[in-house]
Formats: structure tokens, C-alpha cells, sequence
């Protein structure tokens, strides 16, 4: 079964930031309100791609108020942490900004065993009424979520989701069909594996690849969930060699410099972040060339 927050296209929204490397509200209000008309079917800020790691907490709590009030879609905010004090502290801190649900990535670094990571998730959603979707992803934690504690999880009435980016289809199957009678869905979290997660069962995405082209993701993820797999797997192709670029290098490097050259955003990043490579930049350039003539 799916929840209202869980279904379609939910781009991880960038940080963006001026000169002087504090937040521009104004650009980070404009790309909301772009997405918005693009017709995703929520937001996602303060995530891995909107560079939570080198935020303060009240940079979180001020991102989070800016995109609520420049947006009438649902608005899911980061709120993780490997801490269980401090995601609580960016939970309740979301909410107080009008957040309509939580991404929480799992611990990171301190790698917890199973029985810790279902405890950590169960003391915020036990704490924090609003739907929470729990964020799978390996390759920044070091750790992946078993399928046991997903599926356990799945049972509290507040988590209502698995963000799934681990890039193990055989994972993610085996988390949908567990928990297909439960109100719980999964998100592709890997925007090339999108249309096969959602084959499997999946419900949408989280996508860095919507902030530069949302309009053909919501065509891909919304041609799927409709059975038209035929048109899916066109945009599918069409989108590939932007996925490829966007990975090039670590997100969200790659995705702020193609906002840049879309004309969104400065492409300035936190350090210790760094500006994209000169060959990497131009393959992006290149790519989203051959998207702009494709889209005439």
C-alpha cells in the first residue's frame, strides 16, 4: 500500500549559497517554486544532496521554513544523523518548520547493529508525529539497513517509507514484497535504478536527476505507476546519460553545476565539497545540451 508522501517524484533539493557561503533563501525558494510548477509531487531539502552534513541546525531549521512557504506540494526534510539526540533535535526542528515528513538517513560512521538501528528509528518516530521514511545508503553510512529491520519498522504507524539506495535490486524487491500489506512504501533512491525499483514495487523516487530535468522524470515515474512501461523506458534511455554525469563525481557536485548552466544556482558548494572536474563539466554541458535540442 502506499502513503500520500510516497508516491511520484520527490527531487533531493540543492543548498544553494552566496558568495559569502551563507544561504540564498531567495534562489532556494525560486528552485521550490520551479519544481513545483514542473509538477513533482513533493520536495525534498536539507537531504545528502542539499549538503545536510555542512549545515548548522539552524541552517536545517531555515531551509526547511523557506521551502515550506514558497511551495503547496508536501515537503519531506533531512533530519538524520548518526546520533540519536541530534536527529531527534533536526526532527522536532523540521516539524516546528511546517515540515510534512522526515528523511532519515540511517547512522553513519558509528555503524550500529541491527538491533541499535531499529531502536534509533523507533525512539523518533515514537517521539516525532509525522511519516518518516527510513534512507538506505551504504555507500555514505557504511552500513546497510537489514531487510529484517525494514520490515519490522514497516509496522510502526509512523514510518511509512524506505528510501532504497543501496543499488541491490534483489534488496529492494525483497523489502517490497514484505512489506506490501502494510501502509509502507519504497523509493528508488538511485535515479538509474528508478524505473526497475518501481517494476518490483516500488512507488516513486527521490531523485537528484528531477532538480535539472523533473519534468521528464515526473514523465517517467508517473508513466510506470500508469503501466505505460513502453514510454517509461524511453525517458528511461533519454535520462541515462544525465544519471551517468550527475555520478561522475560525489552528489551533489555534479547536479549544482548543472543547475548552474540551466541558469538555477551559482554551482558553489561547502567545503570540504570541491568545483567540478574541467572534463567533467563539459560532458554536463554536453549532455544537457542534447536534452535541451531533444526537448524542442
Amino acid at each position: 500500500m502506499t502513503h500520500d508522501l510516497t508516491t511520484g517524484v520527490y527531487p533531493a533539493m540543492t543548498t544553494p549559497f552566496l558568495e559569502d557561503g551563507s544561504i540564498d533563501h531567495d534562489r532556494l525558494a525560486a528552485n521550490a517554486s520551479r519544481l513545483e510548477a514542473a509538477g513533482v509531487d513533493g520536495v525534498v531539502p536539507v537531504g545528502s544532496t542539499g549538503e545536510s552534513a555542512t549545515l548548522t541546525h539552524q541552517e536545517h531549521v531555515d531551509v526547511v521554513e523557506t521551502v515550506v512557504e514558497a511551495v503547496d506540494v508536501p515537503v519531506i526534510a533531512g533530519a538524520g544523523s548518526n546520533a540519536t539526540h541530534e536527529a531527534l533535535v533536526l526532527a522536532r526542528g523540521a516539524e516546528d518548520a511546517g515540515a510534512d515528513g522526515l528523511l532519515l538517513i540511517s547512522p553513519y560512521y558509528n555503524k550500529p547493529e541491527p538491533a541499535g538501528m531499529e531502536a534509533h528509528y523507533r525512539a523518533i518516530a515514537d517521539e516525532v508525529d509525522l511519516p518518516q521514511i527510513i534512507y538506505n545508503v551504504p555507500s555514505r553510512t557504511g552500513r546497510n539497513i537489514a531487510v529484517e529491520t525494514a520490515v519490522n519498522l514497516a509496522s510502526h504507524e509512523n514510518i511509512v517509507g524506505y528510501k532504497a539506495a543501496s543499488g541491490d535490486l534483489g534488496r529492494v524487491s525483497e523489502v517490497a514484497r514484505r512489506t506490501a500489506t502494510e501502509e509502507f512504501s519504497v523509493l528508488s533512491g538511485d535515479d538509474g535504478l528508478t524505473l526497475p525499483i518501481i517494476s518490483v514495487g516500488g512507488t516513486g523516487v527521490i531523485s537528484v536527476a528531477a532538480n535539472v530535468e523533473p519534468e521528464r522524470t515526473v514523465e517517467l515515474v508517473h508513466g510506470a505507476l500508469d503501466g505505460d512501461y513502453e514510454q517509461a523506458r524511453e525517458v528511461h534511455r533519454e535520462l541515462a546519460p544525465l544519471v551517468d554525469a550527475l555520478f561522475a563525481e560525489t552528489n551533489p557536485i555534479p547536479v549544482k553545476a548543472a543547475m548552474e548552466i540551466r541558469g538555477h544556482g551559482t554551482g558553489r558548494l561547502r567545503s570540504p565539497l570541491s568545483t567540478i572536474s574541467p572534463e567533467n563539466r563539459r560532458e554536463l554541458e554536453s549532455v544537457l545540451a542534447d536534452l535541451a535540442e531533444g526537448a524542442e
